[in-house]
């Protein structure tokens, strides 16, 4: 027979055990994640700091920011020889505040360029206008960053280009070869900050992912064997709810352990699911999108290279799906896992969560 003080201690155990398994049930996604070393966190404007409300679900949430423009060629270098740190100082300054970590992105993007960029480089300036815009912006945030998106989006097999190279300014000015340039200008002006080449559009089984991917690799494989300080692999994620069927994670995990077999890190960067398509009840669209969210989350998190999530923004009030994929039924986007009131979707939050807390732990 079980004495007094055996069933106090059988009883306290299991209190605390419920204790344990509620806080775990209740806890951030912030939380959650770095419970696996894992840094969860969300795209945002300036606009965070005009929107008290947002700032408390930002803080609750998230542990790192990514700027979605204020860095970007055309936000913070609009003029030749006149550069506009103050919307990105402002979100730093807010982030170091909240013991938030923050990203840079973009440095060489084939958009967001302003017009007197495309109208004054050639193949005799480009490459010091690339170069002294990157050690600029790079030296101004200098070891105070978590990772640089050096290059954004380089890839496109469409445009049959040597390597699939896409057709941009830098490209037709530079050639390949702004690349590695970037990456080592970066690597000079900030040597500390975490430096990513970050692209779109693995995770399906559409025409043409297939040889995405491979061009993708081979990029990655190229610079490695350059010794470009190229560090990590960034994953853009954005996905399309309507096609859970064809979001292929075989192909997706074989590829991110290509990338981490180059001893490579991994960020999901700017993940959302599009609800173009799905239902009109809120409900059943939050359940489709949940599936999207959990099955590619559960999928990518067993590589133990994926050490950041972010989601392409915490709350759908700002979502950039409202303009780049209205609803054909004119209603209200839903693809965060906040609504545009602040309140958690109790469906896609805790997939998100689900996610995270069944994937293997990052070691340091």
């Amino acid at each position: 027979m079980m004495d007094r003080r055996d069933f106090l201690r059988s009883t306290t155990a299991a209190l605390v055990a419920r204790r344990l398994a509620w806080l775990r049930a209740d806890a951030t996604l912030k939380a959650k994640a770095g419970a696996k070393g894992i840094l969860y966190g969300s795209a945002a404007s300036r606009l965070l700091l005009q929107d008290p409300p947002y700032q408390q679900a930002f803080v609750k949430e998230c542990a790192i920011l990514t700027p979605e423009a204020e860095l970007k060629w055309n936000g913070v270098h609009q003029q030749p020889n006149q550069y506009n740190f103050g919307p990105a100082d402002a979100l730093l300054q807010w982030c170091q505040s909240n013991d938030i970590k923050m990203r840079g992105h973009t440095l060489a993007f084939w958009q967001s360029i302003p017009p007197w960029v495309t109208q004054m480089a050639n193949s005799q300036n480009a490459r010091d206008l690339l170069t002294q815009h990157i050690q600029t912006v790079c030296g101004h945030y200098a070891g105070k960053l978590h990772s640089w998106d050096v290059v954004n989006e380089a890839i496109a097999p469409d445009d049959h280009n040597p390597d699939s190279i896409r057709n941009s300014i830098w490209q037709s000015t530079i050639g390949a070869d702004y690349i590695p340039l970037a990456f080592n200008a970066a690597n000079q002006a900030d040597p500390q900050t975490l430096l990513v080449y970050n692209d779109f559009g693995i995770e399906y089984d559409f025409p043409g992912i297939d040889g995405r991917r491979t061009a993708i690799l081979n990029l990655l494989h190229k610079l490695k064997s350059q010794n470009v300080p190229v560090q990590a692999f960034g994953l853009q994620a954005h996905l399309y709810g309507n096609a859970l069927q064809k979001l292929n994670t075989k192909a997706i995990t074989s590829f991110l352990k290509s990338v981490s077999d180059m001893g490579l890190k991994i960020l999901v960067t700017e993940l959302d699911v599009q609800d173009k398509g799905l239902p009109a009840d809120p409900n059943a669209r939050d359940q489709a999108l949940a599936q999207s969210y959990g099955t590619f989350l559960n999928a990518v998190l067993q590589n133990t290279n994926v050490i950041v999530v972010e989601t392409w923004g915490l709350s759908d009030k700002y979502t950039w799906l409202k303009n780049h994929a209205p609803r054909d039924d004119g209603q209200d986007v839903r693809t965060l896992p906040y609504d545009a009131n602040y309140q958690p979707k109790s469906a896609i939050y805790q997939a998100i969560a689900q996610a995270f807390d069944a994937a293997p732990p990052r070691t340091v």
